[in-house]
């Protein structure tokens, strides 16, 4: 089976995009792995899925598979390069695209500047819908991890993320604590853990442990759930500089019963075929 693809990439983040609306995709797990492969593979942190709509009032699915095979509800850098693929493939010409995930729905705004602007929703805040243990909703919450206790905030923008402020990204341990945090125990579906440094009321350096993929050089889910984490804990203001290892984001988020509003580029890096 030969299928045709797009390798796409927001911020360094990186995807393999198919458009599964032409052509029928249709693959397992390890199918998904050997794909996202950096050595033997076309290599990427995710695989894309543009599929036809399954919800009311929208144009397209959006289907997201991490490098280890699994599926999982949201992913904000691959929405934005969801939003350029079906542009430059004639698959849409508006400027404004409802689409449906997992977890809802979203809506894709290409921009006059280039970028584009994902309205990723209301975040969630309920442990119970997050989902994560806990006895009720508050701005940060603690969790033994490694023998210590870290405080978190807890926040799903469509997929689960664990929050966590420290003084310095870039010497803060994230590759032995990304993975702790990723699988506790207070998290059934598994986490993705964003360590959060503060510069100032309108900019924060972040670095992400991805659930699934590990370490990215950007994560644009984080990034939502970083500035909402942060606003809830009156660090931030409403519109935020997200640096990430990748690139730069912007995310505006007013408060809750609000959408939150990320902005940032989405790009084509090739096209090729592969054979499964």
């Amino acid at each position: 089976m030969q299928l045709r693809f797009s390798k796409m990439q927001g911020i360094g983040n990186d995807f393999v995009v198919f458009d599964a609306i032409n052509q029928s995709v249709e693959l397992s797990a390890s199918q998904y792995r050997a794909i996202a492969n950096r050595r033997f593979g076309v290599g990427c942190d995710q695989i894309l899925l543009v599929e036809s709509p399954r919800l009311p009032d929208t144009d397209f699915h959006y289907r997201i598979f991490n490098a280890d095979g699994s599926e999982v509800e949201q992913c904000g850098n691959g929405a934005r390069c969801f939003a350029r693929f079906v542009h430059e493939k004639g698959l849409s010409s508006k400027r404004s695209i409802p689409v449906g995930t997992a977890s809802g729905r979203i809506v894709l705004n290409l921009l006059d500047d280039g970028l584009v602007q994902v309205d990723m929703g209301e975040p969630i805040l309920d442990p119970t819908a997050i989902p994560f243990q806990a006895d009720a909703i508050a701005t940060s919450y603690p969790l033994q991890v490694g023998g210590e206790q870290l405080m978190i905030g807890a926040v799903s923008m469509g997929n689960p993320h664990a929050v966590l402020l420290v003084d310095s990204v870039d010497s803060f341990p994230v590759e032995r604590l990304g993975p702790l945090i990723e699988n506790h125990p207070r998290f059934p579906q598994r986490v993705n853990a964003g360590f959060m440094q503060v510069i100032d009321r309108n900019q924060i350096q972040l670095r992400v442990f991805e659930r699934g993929s590990g370490e990215t050089l950007a994560c644009g889910t984080g990034a939502c759930a970083a500035v909402v984490a942060g606003r809830l804990q009156g660090l931030l203001d409403q519109r935020v500089q997200v640096n990430l290892p990748g690139g730069d984001l912007v995310v505006e988020w007013p408060g809750e019963e609000y959408p939150v509003l990320m902005s940032g580029p989405a790009v084509t890096v090739f096209e090729g075929k592969i054979e499964l």
